[in-house]
């Protein structure tokens, strides 16, 4: 068997016991390996599915350049997806992500602009606010948008949800995922909600990040937002794609948390994750 192209590798990822951290006769723990997606993350679904559907209603035109605001996976997604399919990319984003991550996005073609982590989201020098502006500045382009785009949602009922359900052959009892742009969780919550109503969805948060108190509250306080290190998760804005209703209960992982975890799972999985997968374990262990 042979594909005809990168981007039909995406998805199909394994689903693996956690055996130093499973506890018995409280379940089975079981982690779905998304770094087997060919840009190593989840993000590489949204990526493919936003600019498909943009392609087919005509917001992304041949040869035309893709504008985003990224934590870095989500780039690489679409980086991987716009080589393929003939675009040239622009992405911003924050000064705490790793070098690592910007160098592999240049390393595919892109252009990366690295913008301030701790200014509001509509300060002009945002990674937020500057992707805006560049996709008006720049002809020919498209935005994405991951945070509002419901492609992203949309990309994990279609796949991520039937897999889980499918893999585990029904028996899932809890789907634990953290709340970046809230399409994971809220897309794949609402497939597996439609099988088995009574399956808890739990988000996991990071401390600094105004989800959890917004989940508890419905009120947007600025005074629970605050800096933190862990990538990916975790939002100063509440994007269109986090469907509330759809989760049981929100955990905030602080960062000490997130890597002791990750490190665990390197050493005793042996599974390369980075830290937003080691907020998820330890929050589905919570």
């Amino acid at each position: 068997m042979w594909y005809h192209s990168i981007i039909e590798t995406v998805g199909n990822t394994p689903l693996i016991r956690l055996n130093s951290f499973n506890r018995g006769e409280a379940g089975i723990l079981l982690g779905k390996a998304e770094f087997f997606n060919p840009g190593q993350s989840v993000k590489d679904r949204i990526a493919l599915k936003m600019i498909e559907d943009a392609e087919k209603n005509g917001k992304l035109k041949p040869g035309g350049t893709i504008i985003e605001g990224t934590s870095g996976n989500t780039g690489m997604g679409l980086a991987l997806v716009a080589a393929v399919k003939g675009y040239h990319c622009v992405f911003t984003t924050t000064d705490k992500q790793s070098m690592e991550k910007v160098n592999m996005l240049r390393a595919l073609g892109c252009e990366v602009k690295i913008c301030p982590t701790n200014v509001e989201p509509d300060d002009p020098r945002s990674y937020y606010s500057v992707a805006k502006k560049l996709s008006k500045e720049i002809p020919n382009s498209w935005y994405p948008n991951q945070y509002d785009n419901l492609s992203n949602w949309q990309s994990h009922y279609e796949t991520t949800g039937p897999e889980i359900w499918e893999q585990t052959e029904g028996k899932i009892t809890h789907f634990v995922a953290g709340v970046g742009t809230g399409g994971t969780i809220s897309g794949t919550a609402q497939f597996l909600k439609e099988q088995n109503s009574d399956i808890k969805v739990i988000g996991i948060d990071s401390v600094g990040s105004i989800y959890k108190s917004y989940f508890e509250t419905g009120v947007f306080d600025k005074r629970h937002i605050a800096p933190y290190l862990t990538e990916g998760i975790g939002e100063d804005i509440i994007p269109a794609n986090v469907d509330f209703s759809l989760i049981d209960d929100i955990i905030q992982c602080p960062d000490r948390e997130a890597f002791e975890t990750t490190r665990k799972l390197a050493r005793k999985e042996g599974l390369f994750v980075g830290g937003s997968c080691g907020s998820a374990v330890w929050g589905a262990l919570q």
